[in-house]
This record gives C-alpha cells, structure tokens and sequence, in this order.
C-alpha cells in the first residue's frame, strides 16, 4: 500500500526489501527512512523447560530450516543431550517482518522456513501455546516477552563471539545480542509531508521517539540519531541505506555511520 501511495507512513520491522523499492520506484513514490528504535528478537520458551539453556544459531537453524518439515521434529533430534520428546514450534506468519528477519538470521535467507509450526500475526497465541506446553519454542519481539515474563523463560542466544547473551537493552547498545537485534524503522512517503498533520506527526515522533520507545520496551536510539532523521527530512534526503534485504547483525553504531552518511 504504501509503495502504491495509499499511505502516508510505514512502521517496519526490516529495511525496505528490493522488490518494494522497485515498486516505489514505478509508482513515483520517493520516501525517507527514519530508523527509530531497536529491537531485540527473543527466543522463548515454557518454564519448565530445563534442558535449553542456550541456543545457537546452528540449532536453531536445524529446527526451523525448511529441510526441518517433518523431519526434526523431537528435541534430540537438535542436539543429542536433549531429550526424546516432541518439538513445539509457535512463531509469527509470513507476512511479518518479525518472520523475514528472523529466518535470514537463522536460515540465510528470509522467508525460507518449515511450514509445520503454529504460526499467527498475534504475538498473544505465541505466548500462550509456549507458556502451555513444555516442549514449546518460540520467537517474537522483546516487548512482547516483556510483557509475559511471568509465563515464559527467554533463552540466551550464542553470538558470533561463541558469548551466550540474554536479551536485554543494554547487550542490544553494547551490540553483544547478535544476531537477533535490529533496527526498526518508519517510512514517510516525501509527498506525504507537504500534509500539515503528516509533518507534525513525523517532527513529534523525533522529537519523543527515544522516551516512547523505552516506554514500550523497545531500546531507544542516541538522540543524535533522531536529530539526523529530521535534518534528513529538512535537506531532502530521501531513500535507504540498506541494499534491498534483510540484512542481518547491524549495530546502532554501524546504523547511525550509514545514516550520517546518506
């Protein structure tokens, strides 16, 4: 919708994908991409589950991969010290971006997944079937655990330095959550911002965005970074600094390099 000009902003959990930018491109549409938070991609699972007490992305590869679909499917079957019960997968649709970034962290390719999971857009059937089955996994954005902590047991993830991290705000700043953080986004169709209410929207957005999205559990970007949205905004400079896919493991720091370089 966006990229045929229905809407004036987009909240995204990736960076625009090449087809969108080419469909923005026929249609005439040019935009800005304001980078407004990070996020760090939880993995969850049942309390009572006390054999995972970190994953790799190898393991979590070997679950998920499409190679997986009725294939993996007991736990020993992922790493021989596990038991011999059945795996219970919950994770968001397609549709999400929460999925393509996930399954190109994991898989090396978005989109690319089993298709024998509970899959649903409402992060509240995720948390439920985890927290009622022992033998349940699943992924969503850390705001959403957050929010259920009480019912689930996140897993921390073994970064590229072999260190396994827990999520948090602060190993998402230090760029130790790897490769489960990322940056989200708004998109801000150019013409849109010639609208008085569209303008004031995206300026009380920069203004406030680093405060509402601690409130939210998302990690708030340096103030700096917000400033650089707006003077994007304000010099015209439109367009993304991502290649067109999901790219994976980008840091706040190595995020705002390629903003200021725009």
């Amino acid at each position: 919708k966006f990229c045929r000009g229905e809407t004036d902003i987009s909240g995204a959990s990736r960076p625009i994908l090449k087809k969108e930018m080419e469909d923005c491109r026929a249609a005439g549409i040019e935009y800005f991409e304001l980078p407004v938070a990070f996020d760090a991609l939880t993995v969850v699972i049942n309390p009572k589950n006390s054999f995972i007490k970190q994953l790799t992305v190898a393991e979590m590869k070997k679950m998920w991969e499409p190679g997986a679909q009725g294939k993996v499917t007991r736990w020993n079957q992922v790493n021989p010290a596990w038991p011999d019960a059945p795996i219970k997968l919950f994770g968001p649709g397609a549709d999400s971006g929460t999925f393509d970034y996930f399954t190109e962290a994991v898989v090396g390719k978005s989109k690319s997944s089993r298709g024998d999971f509970t899959a649903s857009e409402d992060d509240n059937v995720l948390v439920q079937g985890v927290s009622r089955d022992v033998n349940g996994l699943g992924y969503f954005g850390y705001a959403y655990y957050i929010e259920n902590k009480d019912k689930l047991k996140a897993v921390p993830i073994v970064n590229e330095k072999g260190q396994p991290v827990e999520p948090s705000m602060e190993a998402v700043l230090k760029g130790t959550y790897s490769p489960l953080a990322r940056p989200i986004f708004i998109y801000v169709n150019a013409k849109s911002l010639a609208k008085p209410e569209v303008k004031e929207f995206v300026e009380y957005y920069m203004k406030h965005g680093g405060k509402l999205a601690r409130e939210v559990k998302y990690v708030p970007l340096p103030d700096s970074a917000y400033t650089v949205g707006m003077e994007h905004i304000q010099k015209g400079k439109k367009g993304t600094v991502f290649g067109g896919h999901a790219e994976v493991g980008v840091t706040i720091e190595e995020l705002l390099k390629r903003e200021a370089k725009l």
